[in-house]
């Protein structure tokens, strides 16, 4: 299959999603905060993406339209009706990384983790944000980018999260504003 066409089943899942989400509310990234995903996942050119919070599989497919087939994804979901339709949303969407989908509490999953990653994206239980960092910090590479969604409307949820890449000296991190809410992005030093 060629790279166009994978492209194009992407884009068509994506808008499916989103559609859903306009009808019943699914917490998604959405097309706004989904381009400044991309642009980053884009810029870093990661091989390793840690997602924490898969839901039905939007912004996995996301990223992995930016991805080629060397790279890969391990996306954690805690609810296993919303995983088991994320793999289906994602063969649907036939991109070319390799995607596993763990099913589980990502402040259990997050430790058994083999290697290094060199993206994370954020997206589950906003006051938990800062376990999920400390768990992962030492499976991040230097130079990894942290992505994390919501730091707008749940800043005050997420104060710890932002105060320790903000003022922690570990990582360069800047906050951008999307609409009513924004995305703190934060690179490994």
């Amino acid at each position: 299959m060629t790279t166009q066409t994978a492209v194009s089943s992407a884009d068509e899942v994506l808008r499916l999603i989103e559609k859903a989400s306009e009808k019943n509310f699914l917490p998604i990234i959405g097309p706004y905060k989904g381009r400044i995903l991309a642009e980053e996942v884009r810029k870093a050119k990661p091989r390793h993406v840690l997602e924490v919070g898969t839901l039905i599989g939007y912004s996995a497919i996301l990223m992995g339209k930016e991805l080629d087939e060397k790279a890969e994804i391990v996306t954690i979901e805690m609810h296993r009706d919303e995983a088991e339709l994320a793999g289906k949303n994602i063969v649907r969407a036939n991109i070319p990384p390799k995607i596993k989908i763990i099913t589980g509490d990502a402040l259990e999953v997050i430790p058994t983790l083999k290697g290094q990653f060199d993206f994370a994206f954020v997206d589950a239980e906003k006051s938990e944000y800062f376990q999920y960092l400390k768990l992962a910090e030492g499976k991040l590479r230097k130079d990894a980018v942290v992505f994390a969604d919501n730091a707008g409307v749940f800043a005050d949820q997420m104060r710890d999260y932002l105060d320790y890449v903000r003022n922690s000296g570990k990582y360069e991190s800047h906050y951008v504003q999307v609409g009513g809410d924004g995305v703190e992005i934060s690179v490994k030093l």
